[in-house]
């Protein structure tokens, strides 16, 4: 019995002398001085705040449990002279491990891909109709069906009027009296020779050419048919008439579509619109030509939303010389755009041009009158479209797309503390601009050549995480007034209430 308690005795005293030499062990180990693994640094003397593991945005000066789950509260240390960043310090080792790259943050200018899909259609200013220009019977249609190619002068159908006898028997007439001459004043003489060409005038009102009416006074005898011929070149698209048929004036006989230039009709959403500017340059493919790529020009947004689409339909004006376009066609087109340092769309070359308020295919480097309308044109800056000299200069601010950790309205990213011992890590809220093909636009929060985090944020992340300390998930809301003007919606930085986080290694 004596032995039995004497080896409960020495195992009691084995296991005190364990416990003591463990706790002194974890009290120099995470001590406020030591450099151990695993220390959580600070610079003052911390205080108790009570968190919950599972919602770490519950801090409480006591004891409890979560409001939210129910679970006991743990211990968080907090430093009340903390500035608010939010930093973790790790080894190399374990930067390594972690697989952490960076790159720096750098202006340049960056294209912005934006794909649509649209198709082909006529060039609303390349339609022309032609119609009956006096009342009478179509004797012959020398084009009999729609496709049909027809070039400018040719033939296209042969009208009988006996109301055209008249008037060329009207010209005739008066073409006598005025070659006749004979007796009376000059005034008399002069009045016959006007006469005449009221005569002329009427028939070339009536459609005639004058190669037609000169036959007709050259022959000396009304023609009882009158051809008509095409004025423009391309591609008979409907014919409204058949042969035998009586018109009256202004009956529509044939619509002609010139097919040298077409149309590209797009479908953008709204989200879009901001991409899409006037003189933005075009390629666009059709499955009828495959690794063909063509080439267009933006001309036209439609100021007006479908309400049934939510779209607004943008028109791209295209060479079409072989007539390989065809309208109806199908097209996958790419629109690319650059942004300045404001994150707005510009348009390269139109910086100090001048332009048609009506026809904006018209650019001059010169002020003056547009061509077609003889309007006055203006400046391009005046219209929207395009930047100024300086905006094309001055680059946007730019990272990879891996780089920010977006939750909601809040970007999150982490910047490589340079000229450190230790791999220090900082996180901050930034202010996105448009996200481009491969990178974002920064307008807060960033400085050139500061190395972000494009590789391992989430793993730095999820270590704040764990020991609740603010990260992307935190809701902590930053210094408004610290922002630049108009963007005090979006937060600029990150603070945090806790001291900076030094973690020798990663889980």
């Amino acid at each position: 019995m004596t032995i039995w308690i004497r080896k409960v005795q020495n195992k009691y005293t084995f296991f005190i002398v364990v416990f003591l030499a463990g706790f002194l062990s974890a009290k120099l180990w995470f001590s406020p001085g030591s450099t151990g693994e695993g220390a959580i640094t600070s610079q003052a003397q911390k205080e108790t705040v009570w968190t919950c593991s599972m919602h770490p945005q519950i801090k409480q000066p006591n004891p409890g449990q979560c409001p939210l789950c129910g679970m006991d509260l743990i211990p968080l240390q907090s430093s009340p002279e903390d500035t608010g960043a939010v930093q973790l310090t790790m080894s190399e080792a374990a930067e390594k491990l972690a697989e952490i790259q960076t790159v720096p943050v750098q202006r340049a200018f960056a294209e912005h891909a934006l794909r649509l899909v649209g198709k082909v259609e006529y060039d609303e200013t390349r339609l022309k109709s032609i119609t009956a220009w006096f009342a009478g019977r179509i004797d012959r249609l020398f084009v009999d069906y729609t496709g049909t190619p027809v070039k400018q002068g040719d033939h296209l159908v042969e009208l009988f009027s006996p109301a055209l006898l008249t008037d060329q028997e009207a010209l005739l007439q008066a073409v006598r009296a005025a070659q006749a001459g004979g007796a009376g004043s000059v005034a008399v003489r002069q009045n016959r020779g006007d006469a005449a060409e009221r005569a002329r005038e009427r028939l070339r009102l009536l459609g005639l050419t004058p190669d037609q009416i000169t036959a007709i006074e050259t022959r000396g005898t009304p023609s009882e048919r009158i051809t008509f011929y095409s004025p423009i070149t391309g591609i008979v698209i409907q014919k409204n008439a058949v042969q035998g048929e009586y018109v009256q004036m202004g009956t529509r006989i044939y619509t002609i579509a010139d097919l040298t230039h077409v149309w590209i009709k797009m479908d953008a959403y709204e989200s879009d619109l901001p991409w899409i500017h006037y003189g933005q340059p075009v390629t666009f493919t059709t499955v009828s030509y495959p690794g063909e790529i063509f080439q267009g020009q933006v001309v036209f947004i439609d100021p007006f939303l479908d309400e049934q689409t939510r779209t607004v339909k943008v028109r791209v004006d295209v060479v079409n010389p072989q007539g390989k376009l065809k309208p109806g066609m199908f097209v996958q087109a790419v629109l690319r755009s650059e942004v300045n340092a404001q994150g707005k769309v510009i348009t390269a070359g139109l910086a100090g041009q001048w332009i048609c308020p009506m026809h904006p295919s018209v650019v001059r480097e010169e002020k003056g009158r547009c061509d077609q309308c003889e309007m006055s044109l203006v400046r391009a800056e005046e219209s929207g479209y395009g930047g100024s000299a300086d905006s094309e200069k001055n680059p946007p601010l730019l990272i990879p797309l891996s780089a920010p950790l977006i939750t909601g309205t809040r970007a999150v990213v982490y910047v490589k503390i340079p000229n450190t011992e230790k791999p220090v890590f900082e996180g901050r809220e930034v202010v996105l601009g448009p996200r481009l093909e491969h990178a974002y636009v920064v307008l807060a929060g960033l400085e050139e050549g500061e190395q972000v985090v494009t590789k391992g944020n989430f793993k730095i992340d999820s270590a704040l995480q764990i020991n609740t300390k603010p990260s992307m998930m935190s809701e902590t809301a930053p210094d408004m007034q610290a922002m630049p003007e108009g963007q005090q919606d979006h937060p600029a930085g990150m603070h945090g209430d806790g001291p900076p986080l030094s973690l020798e290694s990663l889980p």
